[in-house]
């Protein structure tokens, strides 16, 4: 079986010390520690900790970055073993979510919501083609507000995204959902 990849989304924000940042480096340790290859946005904050996490437990990280669109931003974090360019923030997006066997979404804000939404949407779009949806897994009581408040809102199925309170109860789910051998 080929190796499972996990897409991790999250906040550019954040720095070693600071609860969200040692949370993400944690998921990033589990995940590679179970077996799973990591991929992010290949940036700095979230995506940089669950890089150096999975990095520490000796693990595979892409990152997907778009630096037409952040030119600022030119390199991925030092973490990253494989590059992806992508052109647009779009076409980054749905690369992060084509490789993925299941993605998980940290707190952030609009970028991180933007990205959640399109794994959502296309695990519910999963169905009109008869394939499997990929696990989406929200990690923290903002997404499971957000999901109850929009499933509510839009009538649609909120049982795609799985939240959950911790990056523990996230990995055991990716683990029971996704399993690796």
């Amino acid at each position: 079986m080929a190796v499972r990849t996990v897409t991790v989304f999250g906040s550019s924000l954040g720095q070693e010390g600071n609860a969200d940042y040692e949370e993400a480096v944690e998921l990033g340790r589990l995940l590679a520690k179970a077996g799973y290859a990591v991929a992010t946005g290949g940036y700095d904050g979230s995506m940089e900790a669950v890089s150096a996490g999975a990095d520490r437990a000796g693990g595979s990280i892409t990152g997907v970055t778009a630096p037409d669109v952040f030119p600022h931003r030119e390199l991925p974090n030092r973490f990253v073993q494989e590059h992806i360019r992508a052109a647009s923030l779009t076409e980054r997006i749905h690369e992060l979510v084509d490789i993925a066997d299941a993605c998980i979404a940290l707190p952030g804000s609009i970028g991180t919501f933007t990205e959640l939404m399109v794994a959502w949407n296309l695990a519910f779009v999963a169905r009109f083609s008869d394939s499997p949806a990929n696990p989406v897994i929200a990690v923290g009581p903002l997404w499971h507000r957000l999901i109850t408040h929009l499933g509510d809102e839009l009538g649609t199925d909120t049982s795609l995204v799985t939240c959950v309170g911790t990056v523990s109860e996230a990995v055991a789910e990716i683990q029971r959902r996704v399993p690796v051998s």
